[in-house]
Order: C-alpha cells, then sequence, then structure tokens
C-alpha cells in the first residue's frame, strides 16, 4: 500500500447550505497548515454579494487564502467553463507554492466540471436570451424531452438552470446535449477525497432561518439595495434571498413576509442540493457537527493506495 501526499488527493467538503462547511475547512485548512481554500460557490463568484452568499469574512481569509471568491461583476455571466478554469488553475497554483488545496462549497456542477473534468460544450447566447424567455419550466423540460430525451430524463423538471443550458446546446450546436459525454450519473474514479456535512433535517431547517435572520442584521438589505442600483446578470439574479428582498425594498411585501419567503426558498434548495450529492457513491456523508481531527483522520485514511 503507497500513501500519497495529501495535494494528490485533495479534500473536497461538501453538503448543503448553512452546513457548517466553511468553518470545518477553515478549521482544517488551520490544522494541517501549509493549505488554502478552493471556494465551489457559483454566487461566490460575484464581488458585493458576501452578505446574502455567506462568503468567508475578511479575517477569514487573511486567516487561510481562498479562491474563486469575488472574481466576476455580478452583471457579467460567469460560466461553468469559466468556472473549472479559473478552479484548475488555482488549485495547480497553490501545488506550485508547495500547499494543499480544499475545496469547499455546494454548487454540485460547478464540482463535477472540476472533479470529473467536464468536457463542457460552447455557448449561444441568443438562443440562451431566447429560452430564458418562457417562463414555465415543465414547458422547457417537455420541449427538451422531444429534442434530447435522454438529457431530459437526466434533470428535474423544476431545475430550470440546467433545462435551459441543455436546450442551449442542443439547439445551438444541433447535437443533443447528452451526446457530450457518459453524463453527470457517470461516476467515475477521481483523485479527489470527497466527504460531506449531514445534519437532521429539522436542525439543518433551524440552522437556515437563523442564517437568514444573521443576515438581515448583517446588513443584507443594503447589499440588496446596492445590488439593485447595478446590473445584474441572469446567473447573479439566482442567488437565495436577493429576488424575494429585492420585493420587500420596492414595497410588494413586508420584511418579515420576505424573510418568510427566503428561508422557504432556501430550505428547499438545500434538499436540492442533498439529493444531488446523494447520488454520487464517492461521497463519504459525515454526522454534522464534527471536528477537523476526524475529518483529518478520513482524508488520510483515503490517500492510502493500492500498490500495482
Amino acid at each position: 500500500m503507497t500513501p500519497t501526499t495529501r495535494a494528490d488527493r485533495p479534500l473536497v467538503i461538501l453538503g448543503p447550505t448553512a452546513s457548517g462547511k466553511s468553518s470545518l475547512a477553515l478549521a482544517i485548512a488551520g490544522e494541517i497548515g501549509a493549505a488554502e481554500i478552493v471556494s465551489i460557490d457559483s454566487m461566490a463568484v460575484y464581488r458585493g454579494m458576501d452578505i446574502g452568499t455567506a462568503s468567508p469574512s475578511a479575517s477569514e481569509r487573511e486567516q487561510v487564502p481562498h479562491h474563486l471568491i469575488d472574481v466576476a461583476d455580478p452583471g457579467e455571466e460567469f460560466t461553468v467553463g469559466v468556472f473549472k478554469r479559473l478552479a484548475v488553475q488555482a488549485m495547480a497554483e497553490i501545488r506550485e507554492r508547495g500547499n494543499t488545496p480544499i475545496l469547499v462549497g455546494g454548487t454540485g456542477l460547478y464540482l463535477r466540471a472540476v472533479v470529473d473534468d467536464l468536457k463542457l460544450p460552447g455557448r449561444y447566447p441568443e438562443i440562451a436570451a431566447e429560452l430564458d424567455a418562457e417562463p414555465d419550466n415543465e414547458a422547457l423540460h417537455a420541449r427538451l424531452a422531444s429534442l434530447d430525451p435522454t438529457a431530459a430524463s437526466r434533470m428535474e423538471p423544476s431545475n430550470r438552470r440546467r433545462i435551459l443550458r441543455a436546450l442551449e446546446v442542443t439547439i445551438g450546436s444541433e447535437t443533443p446535449f447528452s451526446s457530450f459525454g457518459p453524463g453527470l450519473e457517470h461516476y467515475g474514479p477521481t483523485p479527489f477525497v470527497m466527504t460531506a456535512l449531514r445534519w437532521p433535517q429539522e436542525i439543518l431547517d433551524e440552522r437556515i432561518a437563523a442564517r437568514c435572520r444573521d443576515q438581515i442584521e448583517a446588513g443584507f438589505l443594503d447589499e440588496v439595495r446596492t445590488l439593485a442600483a447595478g446590473e445584474v446578470s441572469r446567473t447573479a439574479a439566482q442567488a437565495l434571498g436577493y429576488r424575494e428582498f429585492l420585493a420587500h425594498i420596492a414595497g410588494e411585501c413586508t420584511l418579515d413576509e420576505a424573510l418568510e419567503t427566503a428561508v422557504k426558498r432556501t430550505r428547499r434548495f438545500a434538499r436540492r442540493q442533498q439529493r444531488w450529492f446523494r447520488r454520487d457513491p464517492r461521497i463519504c456523508w459525515i454526522d454534522a457537527p464534527v471536528g477537523a481531527s476526524e475529518i483529518i483522520e478520513h482524508w488520510d485514511e483515503q490517500r492510502i493506495l493500492p500498490t500495482g
């Protein structure tokens, strides 16, 4: 049996929103030393959205270097392909410095792009804009099913973002989206050690509610006002909470109503995250709360590979 270095088998900390991934990653990085964190979060990439995305604070980023946070303006359409390129580059630079990358986040597709080196098809902005004008997710899913039944069978009718992307590629390239690879249902070998935090559902629900309340106290409404004053891309506009509190600012609902809606939406999102990660047999689920030492022990056990 041959031990590998931690940098050869990077740790990935996953889980639904509000599960404590970021704080655990900081603790692990602090304990092992010479580590840097790569964020796997499709919304934390945007500048000026730190409160709503629960991004690490400035002091936490000084404590441990973080990557892929605040790298794009809210008006930019940030894609999976761009993320993959930046993440791969960040990990290479971390290793060049003699440090170990730790990946942490909850955006499943961004994660798969990195850990499985997904081959990503091109973009067709005009087609994407035309498709996005259709508000009915089920109608979009039905259209995808008629054009690419295999791709449609791999995604839930409520997953608007994935459906739009599959349709964009299928129509724009005149090639079924499912033909670009074995699909997200294929889980091949990967050098990454993936762990996910598991909470009892009722506790996770309360953690989500507490986080939303804390964000309000931290100045989330001001952040939403600032964001609304500028240009916001289609992808950035999907961030949890922004739509709900923008409605409150516009006088369409009370603060309590906006908060209640944001909590419900975030809880639904957390359930989708859990379903996504549970499909991947390579992910080891660990009951939370959990200490850094336990995760490090698991990580080191997974670094022992058979010879020959």
